[in-house]
């Protein structure tokens, strides 16, 4: 399936990439405060591959950025999300599992996060799990935003951009 690009995917990633200590301010005040963002930089477009499926997808939005709990860096990578899609949280783990693989020996952690931005869009999947009974084998989960589940009251008096630009698709 090729990706959907939509004019809300790209204002929202250069949205997070002028605002992303503002973002996580107002949605994971806990990741924020762990962050050094002195030391944030985003990187280059990843490309992924798919050997088997003959698929290749960039990621939307990849920074690197000091954890200060673990005085590592740590990457942090940003999906938006803005039509429905069953199969999004394997893709998010597909993406997560390629940038593990590629970047596990420079990173110790690698944090993913989506932003459902759809209309439609309510209690998206955020996990992926493998087990046998009485074993989990895997689990997989990631952070994730969903603008249409939040209540915009809570926003409005608000002095962060973010909460001012999302604020329509809450």
């Amino acid at each position: 399936m090729l990706k959907k690009i939509t004019p809300h995917d790209e204002a929202l990633k250069k949205l997070l990439q002028t605002f992303f200590k503002e973002f996580n301010e107002l949605f994971f005040p806990e990741l924020d405060r762990l962050l050094d963002h002195r030391q944030t930089r985003f990187l280059m477009q990843e490309l992924l591959v798919d050997i088997v499926g003959h698929e290749s997808r960039e990621l939307d939005l990849l920074l690197e950025t000091k954890y200060t709990e673990l005085d590592a860096y740590v990457l942090i990578h940003f999906e938006p999300q803005s039509y429905r899609d069953a199969d999004f949280h394997e893709r998010m783990f597909i993406y997560f599992e390629r940038l593990f693989e590629r970047h596990r020996k420079e990173h110790k952690l690698i944090i993913p996060i989506a932003i459902f931005t759809a209309d439609d869009v309510k209690d998206e999947p955020d996990s992926v799990t493998m087990e046998i009974p009485g074993h989990e084998i895997l689990r997989f989960q990631f952070l994730k935003v969903e603008l249409r589940n939040q209540n915009w009251r809570q926003f409005i008096q608000s002095d962060n951009p973010v909460a001012a630009a999302l604020l329509a698709k809450m």
